[in-house]
């Protein structure tokens, strides 16, 4: 078993992928853009510049960044009511800490929603770092964020496991050389994921059974 275990939450801790997609399509309408349903998918786990990078590559002439900030504040609020999270989150934080692994989150969003998000669903005191994407110069699919999780922890990068459900999280996990599993979302697994990935798992309780029977 390695020494440290880093999440991603949109979409793999919380089920909130599904809202930043909606999210995404509303404020197309909003920009008065037609809204192309591979943008979502795109986007997903990315932050900063390169969250511009591909909503310009999407609608070239779009202010990428007011267009962001649009979709991000309606999710935000729509949280401030209701957090939902994904199977499996408490089983496998449990065993994690019982046998005395190292637990972090990185993800995309800002570190006061990340803190926020976990502390409305009763897990924020599972980890030992919060790291999130404004405490990196490059976001993902760059491995800066799990670099600096697994050093927060105390661990190098190949003793992490990373837990990702999108396509940048899982490039990022494996470019900072940890043992990245994917928990599929909305993004289903193609060849070049399943190259970069240590194991594949429908939920999180199969990759902590997976993990429980040394497999991975």
């Amino acid at each position: 078993m390695k020494q440290g275990a880093i999440f991603d939450m949109d979409g793999l801790l919380l089920d909130t992928e599904r809202m930043y997609r909606a999210s995404w399509e509303k404020s197309a309408e909003q920009f008065g853009l037609v809204h192309n349903p591979d943008f979502p998918r795109a986007v997903c786990g990315s932050s900063g510049m390169h969250m511009q990078e591909i909503i310009l590559q999407y609608y070239p002439q779009v202010d990428a960044k007011a267009f962001a900030a649009d979709c991000i504040l309606r999710v935000e609020r729509e949280l401030q009511t209701h957090v939902p999270i994904k199977a499996g989150v408490s089983e496998i934080l449990q065993y994690f800490k019982q046998h005395g692994v190292k637990i972090a989150v990185a993800s995309s969003s800002k570190r006061e929603t990340v803190k926020s998000n976990l502390d409305k669903v009763g897990i924020l005191s599972y980890f030992d770092a919060v790291v999130s994407g404004d405490q990196v110069e490059h976001g993902k699919p760059a491995p800066d964020i799990f670099l600096l999780a697994a050093q927060q922890i105390g661990c190098a990068p190949e003793n992490c496991y990373v837990f990702e459900d999108g396509t940048n999280g899982i490039r990022a996990g494996a470019a900072a050389g940890c043992a990245t599993v994917m928990i599929p979302d909305l993004t289903p697994p193609n060849a070049q994921l399943e190259q970069l990935c240590t194991g594949i798992y429908p939920s999180l309780s199969d990759a902590m059974h997976a993990i429980a029977n040394q497999e991975i």
